[in-house]
């Protein structure tokens, strides 16, 4: 088992790039990868590293163009992107080398601190405060950044090893253009696996003392409550009371544990800390004590060697596989030893890839988290800080390449059981790109949907059905991680540098290529019961995804959202693949959301899927196109599919084309015979239903009409007017406040004329919040 070190190295051949990228001397080795990437080796002894690292499995690059020259004491490195300075056999530091950013006033000194790097994901956010600091990633405002892999392992005849006395920094300069400097990373260090499908449901995961009975009676109450959940994850109290790695046969019948969860079609996880220590009540004991010596009657797997990974994996890892295990959470929480838990994460990792796909949750150990899904944020606070601390975190992750990684959603453990809270969390997490509901054991963490008032549960159900009706466009996205190596969460600031520096809008993401993410981190108004917030909308047309009106982009926005709102904005002409099924397989039953465009931007999507576990699904995929175009009498859609032989025959469609009204006609073209089809309104959009379409032939549909779509501009006025609306008052005292608010007279006047309400008994924190709204409002 300790043989599988190499697992990430497809390629040995490639970790030698051609001499001509090379510079050499006695004591360093530069070497020109891209335009943007360099590594910068430095040893006393003149011995450089040509194995793989832990972080490193590739070195050999296309094809790039560099200038190389030199005097007696200088040698000097331009591409394109940087211009690098360096004192010949000197040891690479801040006085010996220095690279300059072509076209710019930065430079790079080893050993300067980087203030305009945007961070990374950390170690945890366990001991979240209001000090915490990100790790420096790959974003930086400075358009450079380092990573040093000399602390890291070689991987030598298939075994991780360590080495010393070596300096080995791979420096990225790539001024603006962060997706080409995340393609050599991906280059560098491997693409993101593909993860199993399942995992992009909801999970759930409560460190109780379950056992068989009541993981059965928690499903239900999920399935009772119309809630899906795709994954159930144990906390640590599987095994006995007193600590080792076997199942409490008090609580679960090991013979029937994989049948029993594979019959329910139900993943089954469990947490599992390597450093507990085996006592002789551990059945695996008397196994151990003839390879790995004790102490004191214990025995520990830590540290790991060659010995005790092959025995953990084969004594502990295993027999839980067999037993039905799809996923393991690493307990290993030792902020000071990430060598160890790098270790644990890539054989446990590997281990459960062997067959199908496999999946881990665990905390960073910073050297390659893209390759080892899912990397997990802690046990964190439950407050509403943790959450606003976590959309910022979200945003850093990509910076270090990152897409899977994960909350505990509603917070882990502490705190206040805040239903506000509690929703703004699950509606968070629905756009994470991994969603767990998660906490501590104990009756009075509320993170059961149903232990909420019916009002707060209908939310959360919405919410939670929406999170698996988008699994097929988070797959999708998925796919384009893995195969191009775009992040599936991605800060506004990679196209609007200016965000990063205005506290209102950083948090903004792209969820995919079509989404768009403005999460509420804050209490609501008490007095106008909506949650104020300000909004960037990027360049073009976005649309609201529920009230479907429109933004137009490149503008500054004031919104107000109720509990059962949530800032989701669609780009214009996005065509949005969803499931209407209960499960995460690939739907029989699709609905696909189309959005109107404006100048002639039309929709295209191509969706990817396969089987969802498959480590080389081959034929077994399917990638379907689907296109909306405008055409003289209407609109054009169509389904087509474009390449793979998938295991699929015929699905049923809903199109729901936004903001449309009734057409003239809707004429389906299938298999050559055109269809009359029927269609309905629902509020603003128009739905076409299409039943037992053949996956592998193509369908048309024309909408005939003219001026068909709906123009649903947002408007301040009405956001207010649906304030004055639900306020408890007098409601002659609302037509009063109405005629102020929206009249011509100056602002000055209108906060006069709202203070003089006080006579009508208008109470003022009602006065204060509607001269707060003046400077808001849009004179008619």
């Amino acid at each position: 088992m300790s043989g599988l070190a190499s697992y990430f190295v497809r390629e040995p051949n490639k970790l030698i790039p051609a001499n001509k990228f090379v510079v050499r001397g006695k004591n360093y080795r530069f070497s020109v990868l891209t335009p943007r990437l360099i590594r910068l080796e430095y040893s006393k002894n003149g011995v450089f590293e040509d194995r793989a690292t832990s972080l490193v499995v590739n070195r050999t690059f296309n094809d790039c163009v560099f200038s190389v020259s030199s005097d007696e004491t200088t040698l000097y490195i331009s591409t394109e992107y940087f211009s690098l300075t360096y004192i010949k056999e000197s040891p690479l530091t801040s006085k010996t080398i220095r690279v300059k950013v072509n076209g710019t006033d930065k430079e790079w000194t080893r050993g300067h601190q980087d203030v305009r790097n945007c961070g990374s994901l950390s170690y945890s956010l366990d001991d979240l405060n209001d000090k915490f600091k990100l790790s420096n990633g790959l974003y930086s405002m400075s358009g450079y950044a380092e990573i040093d892999d000399s602390n890291n392992f070689v991987i030598d005849k298939d075994n991780f090893i360590k080495r010393e006395g070596i300096t080995d920094i791979y420096l990225f300069v790539y001024r603006t253009d962060l997706g080409l400097c995340l393609q050599d990373y991906f280059n560098l260090t491997g693409y993101p696996p593909m993860i199993p499908r399942y995992t992009l449901g909801s999970w759930w995961y409560k460190n109780d003392k379950y056992n068989m009975y009541e993981i059965d009676e928690t499903l239900k109450k999920f399935h009772d409550n119309h809630i899906p959940i795709s994954v159930f994850l144990l906390g640590d109290k599987w095994h006995n009371d007193v600590e080792n790695y076997n199942y409490d046969r008090t609580l679960f019948d090991v013979n029937n544990i994989q049948k029993y969860y594979s019959n329910k079609l139900q993943k089954f996880g469990l947490t599992i800390n390597p450093s507990l220590k085996i006592t002789p009540n551990d059945p695996i004991y008397n196994e151990l004590i003839k390879y790995i010596p004790q102490a004191n009657n214990t025995i520990s797997f830590i540290p790991l060697n060659n010995n005790s990974i092959n025995l953990y994996l084969n004594l502990v890892v295993n027999n839980l596989m067999n037993s039905g295990i799809n996923i393991f959470n690493i307990d290993y929480n030792n902020k000071s030893d990430k060598d160890n838990l790098f270790l644990l994460n890539h054989y446990h990792y590997v281990i459960s890839n062997m067959n199908i796909r496999g999946v881990i949750l665990s905390r960073n150990p910073r050297v390659a988290p893209h390759r080892y899904p899912i990397i997990y944020s802690g046990k964190t606070k439950v407050s509403w800080n943790t959450l606003r601390f976590l959309a910022s975190y979200n945003n850093s992750a990509s910076n270090l390449g990152v897409s899977w990684h994960t909350h505990a959603i509603g917070g882990y453990y502490g705190g206040i059981e805040d239903d506000e809270l509690y929703l703004r969390y699950i509606q968070f997490g629905v756009f994470n790109p991994i969603f767990i509901l998660a906490s501590d054991a104990g009756k009075y963490y509320k993170r059961e949907p149903w232990k909420w008032n019916q009002t707060i549960l209908s939310v959360i159900r919405e919410y939670m059905q929406l999170r698996n009706k988008l699994v097929p466009y988070i797959y999708n996205e998925s796919y384009n991680y893995h195969k191009f190596g775009v992040p599936l969460i991605q800060p506004l600031y990679y196209k609007y540098p200016k965000i990063y520096d205005e506290p209102n809008y950083v948090n903004q993401y792209f969820f995919g290529s079509r989404i768009m993410i403005s999460p509420i981190t804050k209490r609501k108004n008490s007095e106008m019961n909506r949650v104020v917030q300000r909004i960037f909308i990027p360049n073009g047309i976005w649309y609201d995804y529920s009230t479907g009106k429109k933004f137009i982009g490149n503008k500054y926005y004031m919104n107000f959202y109720k509990n059962e709102d949530y800032p989701i904005f669609i780009k214009e002409g996005s065509i949005i693949p969803m499931s209407l099924d209960d499960n995460t397989d690939c739907p029989k039953n699709m609905e696909i959301q189309i959005f109107p465009a404006e100048n002639g931007l039309y929709g295209s999507y191509e969706l990817y899927e396969d089987d969802g576990i498959s480590l080389n699904p081959g034929e077994n995929y399917l990638i379907t196109k689907m296109n909306l175009d405008k055409v003289e009498n209407g609109y054009k859609f169509t389904i087509t599919p474009k390449e793979g032989n998938m295991n699929i025959d015929s699905r049923n469609y809903l199109l729901r084309f936004r903001n449309m009204k009734s057409p003239q006609h809707v004429i389906v073209n299938y298999e050559g015979q055109i269809i009359n089809n029927k269609y309905e309104i629902e509020k603003n959009d128009l739905i076409v239903k299409l039943e037992n379409i053949h996956v592998y032939s193509k369908v048309e549909i024309n909408i005939i009409g003219t001026n068909l779509e709906i123009e649903t501009e947002s408007v301040i006025n009405e956001e207010i007017e649906g304030i004055l609306y639900d306020l408890e008052i007098n409601t002659i005292l609302k037509y009063k406040i109405d005629g102020i608010i929206f009249s011509d007279i100056p602002i000055k006047k209108k906060r006069i004329a709202l203070r003089k309400l006080k006579k009508d008994k208008l109470e003022p924190k009602y006065i204060n919040m509607f001269i707060g709204l003046l400077d808001f409002i849009e004179i008619k």
